[in-house]
């Protein structure tokens, strides 16, 4: 061997070491991010600043696990070239889009004199555009190890609140009184919690986990969806379940053979969830199924949209702050939170921006969605039923960004049948992780 080729050799090799140390400090380092972001509960940032509190400078109305990620952004954009294929491209540019949409909201509440409603844009949707983007940056090993880790993160939190529900103690503080005891894991209340476990169970197909091991984290995700007290949740839950198993394609099966095998897995599935049922209504955990779902908490969603005949026409069109708003609900409607995300957006943006402000969320979201696998269609459109029942998507959450990591993550399908020289090729064409980088 020549010694300018030893020397190439040499130089290819220390440079893939760097591009692959660079690889797992970004990994961590974003892990670190997200894991800060989806698990640090705004009663945790009180203690520390006045994250939601009356009063405080406008830094400390966003969330540390925030910082992280727009600090750790350009680092991932700029320190190293990065490699996008076919969709990708577009998905980047929608994800550029989407964010300046959503900063240029900024100014325009500061304008309007509604600058404390900023740090809910700015924790909700324009955090999720950073994760996007942070995503995007990394190789596609890596998006897939941190949608591992985000998912082990809500089979966690889902197996804290089944202890919570058992022992009726919380691990993490918990500010609001409620009347009946309710878990919230590493979430930041109980529907949060039932929300992500049903949301994630879609996602956990989408794995390279053992079989035994999916199915005992769907297991996990269902029972503690179920202790979370979310009712809406937690049927949607048991539905997305119930989809999953008879529409997802079963790998190295024929048509006929996948049709035998999920009849005889619908009658045990079935089977196993009535005695399911029946143990977690005698441990406590379905109490409140005990009475009917058209409850107190079922009417408050459902009164809340008479607070549009208790405002002007000139609010609903150009908003209002949200004090004022929750201030006229607290006295005329006699509800002490507002329960509906259509009309903390409305009453926020004002009619019009709100109406286009949802149309950009909504194409957000679904220009992800285009090409992903059926369960992850599955568990976002469970996601978006259940932010109906919370305040997800009108309050300071971590569930836009979380959704968006896991779309971002598991975009190619592992169980899809694909023909060998096709799968070939195309492992044969994707780039090297240490090109990506």
């Amino acid at each position: 061997m020549s010694y300018p080729a030893a020397a190439s050799e040499r130089l290819l090799s220390s440079q893939a070491r760097r591009q692959n140390a660079l690889s797992i400090l970004f990994f961590l380092c974003a892990a670190l991010a997200f894991l800060l972001r989806f698990t640090v509960s705004p009663q945790i940032m009180n203690m520390v600043v006045d994250y939601t509190a009356d009063g405080g400078s406008f830094y400390e109305k966003l969330h540390f696990g925030t910082y992280a990620i727009f600090l750790l952004l350009p680092f991932v954009l700029f320190s190293r070239p990065f490699l996008l294929q076919g969709d990708e491209i577009g998905i980047f540019k929608a994800l550029l889009l989407y964010s300046a949409l959503i900063f240029a909201l900024v100014p325009y509440l500061f304008v309007t004199g509604r600058a404390g409603s900023s740090g809910f844009i700015i924790d909700t949707y324009l955090v999720a555009g950073a994760a996007g983007l942070l995503m995007l940056a990394l190789n596609a090993e890596v998006r897939r190890a941190l949608g591992d880790v985000v998912l082990g993160m809500v089979i966690l939190s889902a197996v804290m609140g089944t202890i919570e529900a058992v022992t009726q103690h919380r691990f993490l503080p918990y500010g609001l009184n409620e009347l009946q005891f309710r878990p919230i894991g590493l979430s930041a209340h109980p529907l949060a919690l039932g929300a992500l476990c049903a949301t994630v169970i879609g996602f956990v197909p989408l794995t390279r986990w053992r079989i035994w091991v999916r199915v005992l984290a769907i297991f996990v995700l269902l029972v503690g969806c179920a202790a979370s007290g979310a009712r809406a949740a937690l049927l949607l839950a048991a539905g997305e379940t119930l989809i999953l198993l008879m529409f997802v394609p079963w790998p190295r099966l024929t048509l006929k053979h996948q049709r035998q095998a999920k009849s005889v897995v619908l009658l045990f599935a079935l089977a196993a969830g009535a005695v399911l049922v029946a143990i977690l209504f005698s441990g406590g955990l379905l109490n409140r199924f005990g009475n009917t779902i058209f409850d107190e908490n079922f009417m408050a969603r459902v009164t809340i949209y008479q607070v549009f005949g208790l405002v002007s026409w000139k609010d609903i069109l150009f908003g209002m702050n949200v004090d004022d708003l929750l201030a006229i609900v607290n006295e005329k409607l006699h509800l002490p939170y507002i329960e509906s995300a259509p009309v903390v957006i409305i009453m926020l943006f004002g009619l019009p921006i709100a109406v286009l402000f949802i149309m950009l969320v909504f194409w957000f979201i679904f220009r992800l969605l285009r090409a992903a696998p059926l369960p992850a269609w599955i568990g976002t459109m469970t996601f978006l039923l259940a932010a109906l029942s919370n305040n997800a998507l009108s309050s300071k959450s971590p569930e836009i960004a979380i959704i968006v990591v896991l779309l971002l993550a598991y975009r190619n399908a592992p169980y899809r049948n694909r023909p060998k020289s096709t799968s070939s090729a195309a492992a044969a064409s994707e780039p090297k992780p240490d090109r990506l980088g």
